[in-house]
């Protein structure tokens, strides 16, 4: 035994004696599957709080070679669920463990601190192999040398492995290197029998750079068969709640909604949707503030004691196009649509408000639908961060333009042309006089005044209909499809009737004939040229027909 060589199963056996622990034991027998083949290379992130170098602490006990790991894991799941085989790969390996940020700091070069890991590793081996000769100068040939010797293979186990992107965000020459290291450490390596990587970030991307494409990563984005792992299921939140005799609705309005997709089956999925719940049905509580709550029988916001409210709010605050509204929806209780492909798995590189989000959904304030491919607020004890997050003045117009974007929205489906008129009057002019200075330029800023029309809404610029393009196109999403469909035509010192016009003469609606009885046609004109009196500066004026 020694500190990074097949280290003290203590952690873990401190983690099982204590009065609140859930059994995810059986997460070994799924890993277990992929040891010694192809699939061996497993990288595993979730968000602070939520148990990963608890499960780290797990493998390794169960890996390495320790001769007390056999009484802890006898008594545990995975023995009564698999009592014939549970144990076939128990102590078969020798594990190294590395926890990243005990070598990755602020002050010290990444090389510098890889070359610790490197001496540190060699030594520790050179003290259980004394008769193996080795390499001191290079890590990867001698772990295959006391592997080729020794006859045993590496489970190898990295906790918190992207410290180098949260730690030394900015250096990007050194997080190259570290993934290079990682490369270099893992690929094609006989003496790897399993590698293991757990942190809140994804695998970074690098574009063509593909340093650690042999991972397959479960993520709270795609958790697929590990997603049961991320978190206290729904069963294991209510046999808590019996326990300590808490009230489970209550726990669940704080610490649930964490959804993580299991590829089940779609009509299971539809169970969860009508409120019956399911064993199998994958949503997450967050585990240590539902652990925190039973000991000290108070529900509450725990979150702050690990995050405080300005991480959030460092982030929310950038000047991305649309964030802080897309901010202020989903403290509405509102879902969006988002695009995660582009996301870059880093802290510093973000490109849209998407990329923000996305980041978000890592770090455990926003949570992922993928069968609506929909992000949102999970659970109230999120919603007390975001509220503390956006207590300052700044946000005040935010709102105040959210319940504006909202009237607005409800203005259209009751067809209130004055009342359309008259909130795009009000939202004008609070805006910048340049942002309507053209058609294009006004059909960006009425997209900006619908921005709520996002919860319920696919909206869409410019549409092609055959005989023209549609300036705004708002097409109800599948969960929202007997609201109607909206088109949006806009005139600049003309008239809103000949807006409306347009749409019927080139027939914008025809290609929406499934809408058909349920369709809205909006023209609005803005007269920004008239001056002759205060009434009639910025002037709005609207036509809706409903067909």
């Amino acid at each position: 035994m020694a500190i990074y060589i097949n280290p003290s199963i203590q952690s873990f056996e401190e983690a099982v004696n204590s009065d609140i622990y859930v059994d995810k034991t059986e997460m070994i027998l799924d890993v277990n599957q992929v040891v010694g083949t192809k699939q061996k290379y497993i990288s595993v992130s979730r968000p602070r709080r939520f148990g990963k170098t608890m499960a780290a602490d797990m493998l390794c006990a169960y890996y390495g070679q320790n001769k007390d790991a056999r009484t802890v894991f006898e008594k545990r799941k995975l023995a009564s669920i698999d009592p014939d085989a549970w144990d076939r790969l128990l102590g078969k390996y020798n594990v190294i463990r590395l926890m990243m940020t005990d070598f990755i700091n602020k002050e010290s070069r990444v090389n510098d601190s890889l070359g610790l890991i490197a001496r540190r590793l060699l030594s520790e081996l050179s003290e259980m192999y004394p008769d193996i000769e080795y390499d001191k100068s290079d890590l990867f040939y001698s772990l295959e040398k006391f592997y080729l010797k020794s006859g045993v293979q590496f489970v190898i186990v990295i906790d918190e492995w992207d410290a180098v992107f949260r730690i030394r965000k900015e250096d990007k020459d050194g997080q190259t290197i570290y993934l290079d290291f990682l490369r270099n450490l893992f690929k094609d390596k006989n003496y790897v029998a399993l590698a293991y990587m757990t942190g809140i970030l994804p695998i970074k991307k690098y574009g063509e750079h593909s340093a650690l494409n042999m991972f397959d990563e479960y993520s709270m984005i795609e958790p697929t068969q590990l997603a049961k792992y991320a978190g206290f299921t729904v069963q294991e939140a209510k046999d808590l709640c019996e326990k300590y005799n808490m009230d489970f609705e209550l726990v669940k309005s704080w610490y649930d909604g964490y959804t993580v997709s299991e590829n089940i089956p779609l009509e299971k999925r539809n169970l969860y949707r009508q409120g019956k719940y399911d064993e199998h049905i994958i949503q997450v509580f967050g585990p240590l503030s539902v652990v925190k709550a039973m000991r000290s029988g108070v529900i509450g916001n725990y979150w702050n004691n690990t995050e405080t409210y300005e991480a959030l709010a460092e982030y929310i605050r950038m000047d991305f196009d649309g964030l802080k509204e897309a901010v202020s929806l989903l403290m509405d209780g509102g879902r969006l649509k988002i695009n995660f492909s582009k996301y870059q798995n880093d802290m510093t590189t973000f490109q849209s408000k998407d990329d923000i989000l996305t980041l978000l959904i890592h770090l455990g304030y926003l949570t992922y639908d993928a069968d609506e491919e929909e992000v949102f607020i999970p659970n109230k004890e999120v919603m007390e961060v975001f509220k503390d997050s956006t207590s300052d003045e700044a946000w005040s117009l935010t709102f105040e333009a959210l319940n504006s974007s909202k009237e607005l929205l409800k203005a259209t489906w009751e067809c209130d042309e004055e009342k359309i008129a008259e909130i795009l009057e009000r939202v004008h002019n609070k805006a910048d006089n340049k942002t309507y200075n053209n058609e294009a330029a006004l059909s960006y800023a009425i997209m900006n005044a619908y921005y709520a029309a996002q919860m319920y809404y696919t909206e869409i610029r410019e549409l092609d209909s055959g005989k023209g393009y549609s300036d705004i196109v708002m097409i109800p999403s599948p969960k929202y499809s007997s609201k109607p469909l909206i088109i949006v035509e806009l005139k600049n010192g003309k008239s809103s009737n000949e807006a409306i016009k347009q749409i019927e003469d080139r027939k914008y609606y025809e290609q929406f004939v499934h809408y058909k009885g349920n369709i809205i046609a909006v023209g609005i004109n803005y007269d920004g040229e008239l001056k002759n009196t205060d009434d009639n500066y910025k002037k709005h004026s609207c036509s809706v027909k409903r067909y």
